[in-house]
């Protein structure tokens, strides 16, 4: 795995990107790093930030539990939890609450015994439109615990 510090102009960018995306600020800062963890895919990290970048998505990294909770979300019931672990994309009959979030926006999927995050996906459909539905595709999962990008990150430190 290939690690580079990248410049303060760089650095500036992908802050100002991630802000946007994400709808929330991100402070300034230095010596940020990123990991070339596969040919499609980074870990990037700075100080109390690790954000995984995966084709064109920026996510937070799951063990940023801080960051993960300014994030719309949905409690899934203790039946999706081993599916979303594999990566399959979360149904609509597995959600048990949500909070409000747009489609195309990033959503964090918590189980809801122990309100453990368990992947961030990018929501299929608005929120609004869960009351309607009894089945279909609510969230594409993109990162979740125990894919490849977990085990990856878990060995990086900024």
């Amino acid at each position: 795995m290939k690690s580079n510090l990248i410049s303060k102009s760089e650095t500036n960018v992908l802050l100002k990107t991630v802000s946007e995306r994400w709808g929330i600020e991100l402070p300034k800062m230095k010596n940020v790093k990123v990991h070339q963890i596969l040919e499609d895919a980074q870990i990037i990290t700075g100080k109390g930030i690790k954000i995984l970048k995966v084709e064109d998505d920026y996510l937070p990294f799951l063990s940023e539990t801080e960051m993960l909770e300014k994030f719309p979300s949905v409690t899934v019931d203790m039946g999706a939890v081993k599916f979303m672990c594999k990566g399959a994309n979360l149904m609509r009959p597995g959600i048990k609450e949500f909070t409000e979030f747009e489609k195309d926006k990033l959503v964090c999927i918590v189980e809801e015994s122990q309100h453990k995050f368990l992947a961030v996906g990018k929501a299929i459909v608005a929120s609004s439109e869960l009351d309607n539905m009894s089945k279909g595709e609510v969230i594409k999962n993109i990162h979740y615990i125990s894919d490849k990008f977990w085990e990856t990150g878990k060995t990086i430190y900024d």
